[in-house]
């Protein structure tokens, strides 16, 4: 893949022998953010699980103090009064049966999270195999399937993520973006790791930890020093 000459230099500024240090490997991902837009900070953590197996899956959710910097849709399915209480709470789209129509026949995904009452899982349940490979069926894990609508728009609108392992056994998730500050991109990935390490499976022998990486959206990766979370 050929780099442009900003991802060069930005590249310079980066020791790739290295294990940075928390604060210091932040100072680079900001340093090395030198596209026009304002590009999302990601961290990628590399696991020593196994996510073929039930008991070593990482999966849940964690509002960051600081929000990701996104504006996010919510769509909520629900029914009667709880579709008022999910507008109310600031949900962008809510309802029923005629909401799973429009995502069926118009191929209609203008949200970026789902949420949905108990009662109406066996709805959602019939475009699972749409929104299931992209990351939208809701899971209680994640706090999305839930009576409780107005606390889980709040939380999503509020800046809260779902991390879980991809199919290499990787965490990807957003920290926020290049323009917010050092110490609040610190807060939310301290938030997150903090989540993330209580949610070791127990049965998992062996390193949980592998490897936590930053980037920004064009620049270089920055290793993070890992012994402090282990």
């Amino acid at each position: 893949m050929k780099h442009g000459k900003k991802y060069i230099e930005a590249a310079k500024l980066i020791d790739s022998a290295v294990q940075y240090e928390t604060e210091e490997g932040i100072a680079l991902v900001k340093k090395s953010a030198v596209a026009k837009f304002d590009e999302t900070i990601e961290a990628h953590i590399r696991t020593g699980c196994d996510g073929r197996h039930a008991e070593q899956q990482v999966r849940g959710a964690v509002v960051l103090p600081h929000g990701t910097g996104k504006k996010v849709r919510v769509l909520v399915f629900a029914k009667a009064d709880k579709i008022d209480e999910a507008l109310a709470a600031g949900a962008d789209f809510a309802g029923g049966e005629e909401l799973v129509q429009k995502i069926q026949s118009e191929n209609w995904f203008d949200f970026d999270v789902v949420v949905a009452t108990p009662d109406m899982m066996g709805v959602v349940g019939r475009i699972g195999r749409v929104l299931g490979p992209k990351g939208l069926m809701p899971n209680p894990k994640a706090g999305t399937v839930t009576m409780d609508v107005t606390k889980a728009v709040k939380d999503i609108k509020a800046g809260k993520i779902e991390y879980r392992l991809d199919k290499t056994n990787i965490i990807h998730v957003p920290i926020g973006k290049a323009s917010f500050s050092e110490e609040q991109l610190a807060d939310n990935f301290q938030t997150l790791m903090g989540a993330i390490v209580k949610a070791k499976p127990s049965s998992l022998k062996g390193q949980y930890l592998k490897s936590i990486t930053l980037t920004s959206t064009m620049g270089p990766g920055v290793k993070l020093n890992t012994a402090k979370f282990a």
